[in-house]
């Protein structure tokens, strides 16, 4: 690995740049970029929000792909969704998507629109779930386990419950309704979920999350218009 104090620098001896900054920093981190990309070089871009069509203008070049992937591509197990402008080639997009899988999943979307929904869902996801883990393990703790035994209980449950609706292949409330036997426990425990709107919850906080993205970009695309 070479590192480099300059982004140009940086750019110049890669073959594939990749923009991998809070939105927020994009002016700083472009400032030296643009016009100063080699022609047909591949900029690969994960901020969230930041469009192609403003990535185009800050950084000159048209060979650009769009990415949103998640946290658990540290470990190979993440899902990136991406798209890419029209001057990216064959070769360049099968280059891309090698890249991505090395994350572990990806989905080639032909409509940018789909990046912003993905930002909210999957992106912005594992903070949904490790809240979720967070509060389940808690409630244990308050029953009475120990914090290291409420982990365990609650890990496997999450993994051993995902794994379990990949193979099973049936819908999401048909398996919930498997363990949920009338006047039962689960019974009791979904009736306070729904009782507090728990899924109402999830969907407003999943949209509230879409709305910011696209807040983010409309506020960068329009300080690039003004310059």
């Amino acid at each position: 690995m070479r590192t480099f104090s300059d982004n140009q620098a940086a750019a110049n001896a890669a073959d594939i740049v990749i923009l991998a900054v809070k939105p927020q920093r994009l002016d700083e981190a472009t400032q030296t970029l643009k016009g100063n990309l080699s022609s047909g070089k591949l900029v690969i871009s994960i901020l969230a929000g930041v469009p192609i069509s403003v990535l185009e203008q800050k950084l000159a070049t048209r060979c650009i792909v769009r990415a949103m992937p998640n946290t658990p591509a540290r470990i190979g197990l993440g899902i990136t969704v991406w798209t890419k402008a029209a001057d990216v080639d064959e070769a360049q997009q099968q280059m891309a998507a090698q890249i991505m899988r090395t994350f572990g999943e990806e989905i080639f979307v032909a409509d940018e629109a789909y990046l912003d929904m993905a930002t909210a869902l999957s992106g912005t996801g594992p903070a949904y779930v490790f809240l979720f883990m967070e509060a389940m393990i808690d409630a244990g703790v308050h029953m009475g386990f120990p914090r290291r035994i409420a982990e365990q209980l609650v890990v496997q449950t999450l993994r051993g419950s995902t794994e379990f609706y990949v193979q099973s292949h049936g819908h999401p409330a048909e398996l919930r309704d498997d363990v949920t036997s009338p006047g039962g426990t689960s019974a009791e425990a979904l009736y306070y979920l729904e009782k507090a709107g728990f899924r109402t919850a999830i969907s407003r906080a999943i949209w509230a999350a879409y709305q910011r993205g696209i807040e983010l970009g409309k506020g960068i695309s329009k300080r690039t218009l003004e310059e």
